[in-house]
């Protein structure tokens, strides 16, 4: 029974209500025995007595009559004493409780003070309460008891105690219905958090749960919703991947198994027709090696297995020889590629991967720029930031196609699938790994008709790590 959390949280306010209502019942009595109200209380009691009894003990002339009233009517629930006392102080009748030793005492001093009440220790250093009246016979009625104490208060059980029972046990009966309301509260989200949980683990991630209960709880609940639509962006996300791998490998292969075909089966009977085939396959399986090498390139980066070298790098020369590079592909395609990057400071970083990066913005630059265009490369430096920037004069990036360009596959000219110069699709998630394995970003800006600019920002320095590793994010 205990094993749910709604029946221990039960218990636990129950426990604590019981714990509460013990203490300010302790508490309660201590502050009676320690104030002024628990001596009132008590004179109150001893006077009620004394108006009770007078007209019995008035009427009760005979010595016996007077000790056998005082007797049977003293309220021995008060352990009090009774005493008649004429005004030469001797102790007409006595009775009540077994303290004679208080008697002598308790007559000298009422007689003394005369009718009222009062407070005397006797000789066992023990303190009464008194209450003194005066009779008609001229003799004074005396009613004494103990003066309170956590003991003899509970002897008032009909004043204190009922009334102290009755609160009690109205109180635990309406914490018993707040308990069950409150734990039904906490635990009803988590149940349904719960039962979302195993849902999801059953493969079932359209699961969202209300955001009730407890502040924590609704946290707990809003945190839960946001990993669930991260777990379906995920699977939709390798569903997709899968796709599309599956999707460009098959193309190559087609196009492979289709002319190897041919050269076998004589559909390709001359030097040419077999050589046009054996090219188409060179290509076709060149391309097909790269994607390989990017899919790799792409899992141990996403793994975290790449360790980059960590070293000063000069981003003027690095630029200088990946445009030095590529510069005789721009003047095939008829455009122009000028490099104005100078005067940049040095940051630490793997030079090689770095390479990778500007290499994949300058070629597809190139690739999207029609003859007579220009490609142009501009550095600056902005706080305790390099910026590389990477212009084309292109025909630009669609507002649409802008948010996606580094989505792993997406390819903003389908035009160009199957096509000469088409490209895996993962340059540009590769190289957006990279720049955030150094700490920087990768960034684009573009608009139709209007070229596109590829901005590449990199920290001046970073912490003296033994390796740059990728941030996970």
């Amino acid at each position: 029974m205990l094993r749910s959390l709604a029946s221990r949280l039960l218990l636990t306010y129950l426990l604590v209500t019981v714990l509460v209502v013990v203490l300010v019942g302790l508490s309660l009595l201590l502050l009676l025995q320690s104030t002024p109200l628990a001596d009132r209380l008590a004179w109150r009691t001893l006077d009620a007595e004394a108006s009770a009894l007078a007209p019995r003990l008035e009427r009760a002339i005979d010595l016996n009559r007077l000790e056998e009233v005082l007797a049977g009517r003293l309220a021995s629930r008060l352990r009090s004493r009774a005493l008649i006392v004429n005004p030469q102080g001797e102790i007409v009748a006595e009775g009540g409780t077994d303290a004679e030793a208080a008697d002598p005492i308790l007559a000298e001093t009422a007689v003394l003070a005369g009718p009222g009440q009062g407070e005397v220790r006797d000789a066992l250093d023990r303190r009464w309460l008194y209450v003194a009246r005066r009779m008609s016979s001229g003799n004074l009625l005396i009613f004494a008891a103990p003066r309170p104490s956590l003991r003899a208060l509970l002897v008032y059980g009909d004043d204190l105690l009922a009334p102290l029972l009755k609160a009690a046990l109205v109180g635990l009966a309406a914490s018993v219905v707040l308990a069950w309301l409150m734990s039904r509260w906490v635990a009803a989200p988590l149940r349904r958090l719960a039962g979302a949980a195993q849902s999801v683990s059953a493969g079932r991630y359209e699961q969202q749960v209300p955001l009730e209960g407890p502040t924590e709880v609704e946290s707990l609940a809003a945190d839960f919703n946001q990993m669930v639509q991260r777990v379906q962006a995920t699977q939709q996300g390798q569903r997709d991947f899968v796709a599309n791998v599956s999707h460009e490998m098959k193309t190559p292969l087609t196009s492979i198994h289709g002319f190897a075909q041919a050269i076998l089966d004589g559909t390709a009977p001359d030097g040419e027709a077999q050589r046009h085939a054996a090219q188409v396959i060179h290509e076709e399986s060149d391309r097909l090696s790269r994607l390989v090498e990017d899919l790799l390139d792409l899992a141990r980066l996403d793994a975290g297995q790449v360790t980059f070298a960590r070293e000063p790098v000069d981003l003027n020369a690095l630029v200088a020889r990946v445009a030095d590079r590529l510069s005789l592909r721009a003047g095939e395609r008829s455009v122009r590629l000028e490099n104005t990057v100078a005067g940049l400071a040095m940051v630490t970083g793997d030079g090689d991967r770095l390479a990778q990066v500007f290499t994949n913005l300058i070629d597809n630059a190139i690739k999207h720029t029609p003859a007579g265009g220009r490609v142009k490369l501009r550095g600056e430096t902005r706080g305790s930031e390099v910026l590389v920037h990477v212009e084309d004069s292109g025909p630009g990036i669609p507002a649409d196609a802008l948010s996606r360009i580094f989505e792993r596959f997406y390819q903003v000219d389908k035009a160009r699938r199957g096509g000469e110069g088409r490209g895996t699709g993962l340059g540009l998630a590769i190289s957006r790994e990279i720049v955030q394995a150094h700490g920087g970003r990768l960034t684009a800006l573009s608009a139709p008709g209007q070229g596109s600019r590829f901005t590449l920002s990199l920290p001046m320095g970073l912490p003296s790590d033994s390796t740059v590793s990728r941030r996970r994010h």
